[in-house]
């Protein structure tokens, strides 16, 4: 039995993850227009470095991006076959039913795909993004109006500024420290304590040594705390030996 369309109106819920890792795996593009354009932008973005589009025609972005090396191009129409070696197929053509061949295809080798306005024969949707840096913000509506991820995406936008990839750079570089000396409830009291400060204020202002300045201060404060807590439980040799 063929697997039911969008326009059943089924609801699918989904499990949100983040793909990583995209630099080393094949992530295959089946279609050359605007929406294949989008997708293919969309794991340029993600760090993937394979990208393989098949299509006869490429937009002329894609036609730039093939120029600078930062995809591949198969100037014809999908052929069975094509999904070897591939962990992320996107079909995204102007035909149903070479999109629905793509899929059969996909299944067959139990292939990460989706599917261009098709969401029940798709087992990843592609969210609309806000990225700053290491902050990404995903809005997905399950494709059932891609139109409302969009304008709740440009709402976003100007709400994270810069100065959350700045932050999150501050964050990165204090990872170590942090895991070395607190733990447990210390280490969540020091990240929620990070966060809630002036820090990104100082950032957004362009005031960058200050806010440096601050997060270390906020860790050490922590960090003396957990060490005072710690020497009260150790017990004094005197006391031990009475």
């Amino acid at each position: 039995m063929a697997p039911k369309s969008a326009r059943d109106g089924i609801s699918l819920r989904s499990y949100p993850i983040n793909l990583v890792g995209l630099e080393n795996r094949r992530c295959i593009v089946v279609g050359g227009g605007e929406v294949a354009q989008r997708k293919v932008e969309s794991l340029l973005e993600a760090g993937a470095a394979r990208v393989v589009v098949i299509s006869p025609r490429l937009t002329r972005k894609l036609s730039a991006l093939l120029q600078a090396k930062r995809i591949e191009h198969r100037p014809r129409g999908y052929q069975q076959g094509d999904l070897e070696g591939a962990f992320v197929v996107i079909a995204a053509t102007d035909d149903p039913n070479v999109n629905a061949d793509v899929w059969q295809e996909a299944e067959e080798r139990r292939l990460l795909i989706n599917m261009v306005d098709d969401p029940v024969r798709c087992n990843f949707f592609v969210p609309s993004v806000v990225r700053r840096g290491d902050l990404t913000i995903s809005i997905c509506t399950g494709g059932q109006d891609p139109a409302l991820s969009t304008r709740l995406r440009q709402e976003l936008e100007p709400r994270f500024g810069r100065e959350y990839a700045a932050f999150l750079e501050m964050a990165g570089a204090l990872r170590d420290r942090v895991g070395r000396e607190l733990s447990g409830r210390a280490r969540s009291r020091f990240w929620y304590a990070l966060t809630d400060s002036e820090i990104l204020a100082l950032l957004k202002e362009g005031k960058r040594q200050e806010a440096e300045r601050l997060a270390n201060d906020i860790l050490t404060t922590y960090v003396l705390k957990a060490g005072g807590r710690r020497r009260r439980k150790i017990p004094s040799l005197s006391g031990s030996q009475r």
